[in-house]
């Protein structure tokens, strides 16, 4: 877990340039908000794509009321705790500046539309033989960077807005209350601030990894659309680039990949509530040392800005690591290292005896996975999640070993249920949980029926009818106990 969720610090250095300055992904002069580190961009000259350093560079304090009355009005955002509106301006920026390397956005032309969706046909095709779940994919799309920010700005919301939220509740309960009904307008003005300042943080992290991702499931989470198998042919050919492998076979390899995520998520329904809600339940364990709060808030000069950018870079309103936001992100690392190491064992199987390159694709992509780019860093910093398996390698192997022990249909059966599926332990001894007899959730309901028939009516009248008995069963078992 990140220490600084929201960017409540420094965030991640960016590469210098040719003249020595840190590069700002999002077009800055120096660090992520082109204010040399400060998130926020108050105090000092900043990009011009910087509202809040355009409003606060060099102004007298005296000024700082008439500052607040023109701020106000341009932040007049009543939604939710997120800006998506400027999260997704700022994204569209960012993509429009390039990456690192110089590469600019574009459309995606009719050949490349259809190279992808043969891609994805193909490999539809091949996985029929490595695992048991259907195809999920109803249409095969292309998208350019800018068309991936639009179609996952959806999942980001679902994703982000409870973390954002639950920040924000803690901050907000710092003021007494017949404070905050004195403070009424500026706390109002100060909520579109702060929904202000994460839209623009999460606009230029979306904007960023959108230079990076080749799919739609990239980080192990379904970001776009169900059913929609995405692949971002800029990105490929980008990845693909002195790899020394032709182009066509790391499409289809890219496209075995993202139709094997799509048959997962179609056809195990439980499991996306399951790591969402992963993320909800690490939001509902965020809390604010509401003492050192007040204190840093009772010995601000609210007429001193740079004061305020000092507070804040110094982690004033840092949440604290609980043990509900350590439980609750167990689960979701070891969710999302069992979903790509599925994935990576089918994906192989399937290409293996097809393509030639199939083994340095897949250790290339393990590595890029397992450590992460920068865009994957910064929105690590940005949520205080990071969303890639930890434990990859080991998910993968186990999975392997449950093909080989039973078979095909035996391992996929486990997405039945989410009390089915391997734990954190059972990746440290996979041997064991591979070998060890698992009861099947249909052999139960029939032991308990014939339980209930031996045991008469007075059972029957205890417990409810059968179908009853099998629905309070299962109720409630949404995997938040993986």
């Amino acid at each position: 877990m990140s220490d600084t969720p929201f960017g409540f610090g420094l965030p991640p250095e960016e590469p210098e340039n040719g003249d020595g300055k840190k590069k700002d992904p999002a077009g800055g002069g120096q660090g992520a908000g082109g204010q040399g580190g400060n998130p926020f961009g108050f105090g000092g000259p900043g990009g011009a794509d910087n509202p809040f350093a355009a409003m606060f560079g060099s102004m007298n304090p005296n000024d700082l009321g008439a500052a607040f009355q023109q701020l106000g009005q341009m932040l007049s955002y009543e939604g939710g705790p997120v800006n998506w509106d400027m999260a997704k301006q700022i994204a569209r920026q960012t993509v429009a500046q390039g990456t690192a390397d110089g590469t600019k956005d574009e459309s995606v032309g009719p050949a490349e539309r259809a190279a992808v969706q043969e891609a994805v046909r193909l490999a539809d095709l091949w996985l029929d033989d490595a695992t048991s779940l259907p195809s999920g994919s109803t249409t095969a799309v292309a998208w350019s960077r800018a068309e991936w920010v639009e179609a996952t700005q959806p999942a980001w919301k679902e994703l982000v807005d409870p973390v954002a939220e639950r920040v924000g509740a803690a901050m907000g309960g710092v003021l007494p209350e017949e404070m905050q009904a004195m403070a009424g307008p500026l706390i109002g003005m100060m909520r579109s601030m702060g929904g202000a300042m994460f839209g623009q943080q999460i606009g230029q992290a979306v904007g960023v990894l959108a230079g990076e991702v080749v799919g739609s499931t990239d980080i192990g989470l379904p970001l776009g659309p169900a059913g929609k198998a995405a692949l971002l042919p800029l990105n490929i050919e980008a990845f693909g680039k002195d790899l020394g492998v032709p182009k066509d076979e790391i499409r289809l390899y890219l496209a075995l990949r993202e139709a094997a995520h799509q048959r997962l998520f179609a056809h195990v329904p439980w499991l996306r509530s399951h790591l969402f809600g992963a993320v909800e339940g690490y939001a509902r364990g965020i809390k604010v040392d509401t003492a050192k709060l007040e204190d840093a808030v009772g010995q601000l000069d609210v007429s001193n800005p740079e004061q305020l950018q000092e507070a804040l870079q110094q982690g004033m309103f840092q949440p604290e690591d609980t043990p509900e936001q350590k439980a609750a992100l167990a689960r979701l690392e070891t969710a999302l290292a069992l979903v790509e190491g599925w994935v990576d064992a089918v994906v192989h199987e399937a290409a293996k005896p097809r393509l030639t390159s199939a083994d340095a694709l897949r250790e290339m992509l393990r590595r890029r996975r397992a450590t992460g780019g920068p865009a994957e860093q910064t929105f690590a910093t940005l949520i205080g999640l990071e969303l890639r398996p930890r434990r990859l390698r080991d998910a993968s192997r186990l999975w392997a070993s449950l093909t080989d022990a039973r078979g095909v249909d035996g391992r996929d059966d486990l997405w039945e249920h989410p009390d089915m599926l391997p734990t954190a332990s059972d990746l440290d001894d996979p041997d064991g949980f591979v070998h060890r007899e698992h009861l099947d959730f249909s052999e139960l309901d029939k032991m308990l029926g014939e339980a209930a028939e031996q045991n008469g009516p007075s059972l029957e009248k205890d417990t409810g009818d059968k179908g009853d008995e099998g629905d309070a069963k299962t109720d409630g078992k949404d995997g938040s106990d993986q």
